[in-house]
């Protein structure tokens, strides 16, 4: 009996590589494209933060919770570090304060999220009080945190050697239709085509693409070394991010958060800047960001930019930080939907996110995307 046809993926980010082990762990043949040597998009330039508390009640936070669970498999199974101790979100100010104290007052009990408020005498006990001069932090029970660096490849390792997954580095893929792959090296034909092209909207399924209307966010992203040996070991972020995650934005006291920054700081929100911090399993930290939309984005970052975050970095930590590394990360944005599994044809379609939160939720994403899948051949 002669062996089923492959499942091909286009793009090995997290997006590729989750199909990839959907596919593979239900016992289907998978190949997967990816035009560099090795990853080098949005997934291994980002924090890799996998956040299940700032996600919006429904399928966004349905999504994370289940992908919590499998960035746990894995970790396991290919043997690189995850943090599963969750993340701290300091609240600056009153209003930050306000807003937190009523999400775990009102939206965290009745949806289930797991979270607690620590207040003034918590956070002495905190790091050795390191973050006492915050109001409050919120402590995501549920968020996770990889070197993003690390686990990429670790995981491409694990779904080659265990699952049996076939990788064509180094392969541009010219040309897609149904069955049917078009590379640098050959022609390659399968049971279905998945592309997972991140920010690329030109290479493949360009028109189809297009009527999504996308935009390509650019960040501005660094790596310092903190002056004090902090031993981080939770993911961090600030009451900044309240007004750009779901979980929180909508409350009715986001508002004032909202108008403090207009008030006090309009170039934070001008340039999109909020806060997130990831200690690295090396001692450093990744900062950022900022966020630029544009159909390309521009290969020039704003030194300005950088100052003021290394500045709200430096006042979250309480301590001076050393630059070490700067670049931009980039991730497919807007549309009308968080995320989008594009069916083109029988046999064609593409995974999309539309927003920066592919590692909290693409895993799961993938689980469900591959049954459906399966479900028409």
């Amino acid at each position: 009996m002669p062996p089923s046809p492959p499942v091909l993926i286009v793009g090995a980010g997290i997006l590729g590589l989750s199909h990839a082990y959907a596919a593979a762990r239900r016992g289907l043949k998978v190949r997967v494209f990816e035009r560099t040597a090795t990853p080098l998009g949005a997934s291994v330039r980002n924090f890799g933060q996998a956040l299940v508390t700032g996600q919006p009640p429904g399928v966004m936070l349905d999504l994370a919770r289940a992908s919590r669970d499998i960035w746990a498999q894995w970790s396991q199974q290919a043997g690189f570090e995850l943090k599963r101790n969750g993340s701290y979100l300091f609240a600056r100010t009153e209003a930050e304060e306000h807003l937190l104290d009523a999400f775990c007052q009102n939206r965290a009990p009745a949806y289930g999220y797991r979270a607690e408020l620590l207040r003034a005498g918590d956070l002495r006990d905190l790091y050795g009080g390191q973050f006492k001069h915050h109001r409050a932090a919120l402590h995501g029970l549920d968020d996770q945190q990889v070197y993003s660096r690390e686990a990429i490849p670790a995981l491409i390792e694990f779904l080659h050697r265990e699952l049996g997954v076939e990788f064509h580095f180094s392969t541009l893929v010219r040309e897609v239709e149904p069955g049917v792959v078009h590379t640098t090296a050959g022609t390659f034909s399968g049971a279905h085509v998945i592309v997972c092209s991140g920010h690329d909207y030109q290479t493949l399924l360009a028109q189809p693409m297009a009527r999504l209307d996308p935009k390509i966010c650019r960040l501005q992203m660094l790596r310092v070394r903190p002056a004090v040996d902090l031993n981080l070991q939770h993911a961090l972020l600030t009451g900044l991010s309240c007004v750009h995650y779901g979980a929180f934005a909508d409350l009715p006291e986001a508002a004032a958060v909202r108008a403090n920054i207009l008030r006090d700081s309009p170039h934070l929100d001008e340039h999109g800047i909020h806060l997130l911090i990831s200690p690295t399993p090396h001692g450093d930290l990744i900062v950022g960001d900022s966020h630029d939309y544009a159909d390309d984005p521009s290969p020039f970052n704003g030194e300005q930019v950088d100052n003021w975050m290394l500045q709200l970095c430096e006042d979250t930590l309480g301590c001076r930080v050393q630059v070490v590394e700067r670049w931009q990360g980039v991730y497919g944005a807007k549309g009308a939907k968080p995320f989008t599994w594009l069916s083109v044809a029988p046999g064609l379609n593409a995974a999309l996110m539309h927003t920066g939160v592919g590692m909290s939720v693409g895993p799961a994403m993938a689980e469900g995307n591959i049954a459906r899948m399966l479900e028409e051949l």
